[in-house]
């Protein structure tokens, strides 16, 4: 007899974050989560895998895919969906999971526009 597994379904779980509903600001809040979690050197550090995660780079890099924000369905975002695992890998990759409250911000941040602030 062989044995095997199987899978009926797939179980998505919405991630936990804490939900944010202050002014989420780019350069002052965003950038220095990106830069040590994610504008690293292999991953998305300049010359690395798009989009390009420094300090410099960030904002246009992200803005410059229409894939990676949508401020229309900001759920749908490309960013959002990796770092909250709804896009394979979730991200960041090696770091745990949701640093400093990332996702809640992120997606705040797309919903009051993703603004170069």
């Amino acid at each position: 007899t062989v044995t095997g597994c199987r899978k009926d379904a797939t179980l998505i779980i919405k991630p936990k974050f804490t939900e944010v509903k202050d002014t989420v600001y780019f350069a002052k809040t965003l950038v220095p989560i990106f830069v040590d979690n994610c504008g690293v050197s292999g991953c998305h550090g300049s010359g690395s895998k798009a989009p390009v995660l420094t300090a410099d780079k960030a904002y246009s890099s992200l803005m410059a895919n229409p894939d990676y924000i949508n401020v229309k369905d900001p759920e749908k975002s490309e960013l959002y969906e990796f770092l909250t695992g709804a896009k394979s890998p979730a991200m960041p990759m090696g770091k745990p999971s949701n640093p400093s409250n990332l996702n809640g911000l992120v997606l705040a941040w797309i919903k009051q526009g993703a603004k170069k602030n």
